[in-house]
């Protein structure tokens, strides 16, 4: 008869207190996409009063459009670093870009997965997924490590087109009949979009559904700028093995499939901060937030921190007359009916 070993050892599971993380997330999640959505609706109007020769009405442009410009707004980006002030043409952008790679230094790329509007119907779309499937799918890692660079490339060549262009070049290039209304040739691409853009989207769209954050993490090269500033970040997602449970709830929870109850620190860049896998973590102190010297940095920091640095940032440019992209209405009479016709 052999006798019986000792029984192993059994971590002891003290409960975590409710945590809120989620719901301060999705309350600015779905702020910043509302108002998105009303910068949208404005900057219609806006361009519809010039289409019409203003026989509609008349609505101020809204400076938050060019957020959705990220190319112009790395251009106007260089421009100042290079000492040549900021520019007049597309401003806001400069600083909205600025805003976000702060916010992604600080917070870990939170401004993936607490600011982004696209970043937020995507997680909606593989929720939806996970309803009717009852799960997500993930692609093998022999297609998913490749294409997980593919955004980087993406980057890349962007940073190159930029990187290379003379200031000056830059200058001429915002100046010039393409470079003011680049923002209406977006809305143009939109409103007049062709049977291989809808094909587009729909893959894109149909992808988010089965796999979680398709676009943002295989194609997205703004994304891929921001996980190059959450790199340098000094907040981490931390996992004490003493306490943790062995569960693996993080893991699964993690919408970058990081293997979170495998590591002692997250240093990865494709973590968003997100902070879901803090929030299915059943144990008490296992997983946290955590600044130098293992500091502890409760939700409500994150969210309050983060739409300080916005509001202050933007604040600052209104305040230094670096906000609005000031042209006669005279300027944009002549050039906005005529958007389609200016090639760069």
């Amino acid at each position: 008869m052999i006798a019986a070993g000792p029984k192993p050892h059994k971590k002891l599971l003290t409960r975590a207190r409710p945590e809120h993380s989620q719901a301060l997330r999705r309350s600015l999640q779905l702020f910043f996409l509302a108002l998105n959505i009303w910068i949208g609706i404005q900057f219609y109007l806006f361009v519809r009063y010039y289409e019409t020769g203003g026989r509609s009405v008349f609505v101020p442009r809204p400076p938050g459009v060019e957020g959705w410009l990220p190319i112009a707004s790395l251009m106007n980006l260089k421009v100042l670093l290079s000492g040549r002030g900021v520019s007049k043409i597309h401003p806001a952008g400069t600083f909205l870009l600025i805003a976000f790679l702060v916010a992604s230094w600080i917070f870990r790329k939170s401004f993936c997965s607490w600011l982004c509007p696209v970043g937020t119907i995507s997680e909606y779309l593989w929720r939806f997924g996970r309803k009717i499937f009852r799960r997500n799918f993930y692609l093998t890692q022999v297609v998913d490590v490749p294409l997980r660079g593919l955004k980087y490339v993406l980057l890349a060549a962007f940073l190159y087109a930029v990187v290379s262009m003379p200031v000056a070049a830059i200058q001429g290039f915002l100046n010039s009949p393409y470079g003011i209304v680049d923002d209406v040739k977006m809305l143009n691409f939109f409103r007049e979009i062709a049977f291989t853009g809808i094909g587009v989207l729909s893959i894109l769209a149909v992808g988010s559904v089965a796999v979680q954050n398709f676009w943002c993490r295989y194609f997205c090269p703004y994304g891929a700028l921001m996980s190059l500033a959450a790199l340098l970040s000094p907040l981490r997602i931390r996992r004490e093995p003493e306490i943790c449970i062995d569960c693996a709830k993080c893991a699964k929870a993690c919408p970058s499939a990081l293997p979170v109850d495998r590591l002692v620190t997250i240093h990865s860049a494709d973590c968003t901060g997100c902070l879901q896998c803090v929030a299915a973590c059943p144990a008490e102190g296992a997983l946290f937030y955590s600044a130098p010297r293992r500091k502890r940095v409760p939700a409500w920091v994150v969210a309050a921190g983060i739409a300080a640095l916005f509001l202050s940032i933007c604040a600052y440019a209104q305040w230094t007359g670096h906000w609005h992209t000031d042209l006669s209405g005279r300027v944009y009479f002549n050039l906005i009916p005529r958007a389609d016709e200016f090639e760069h």
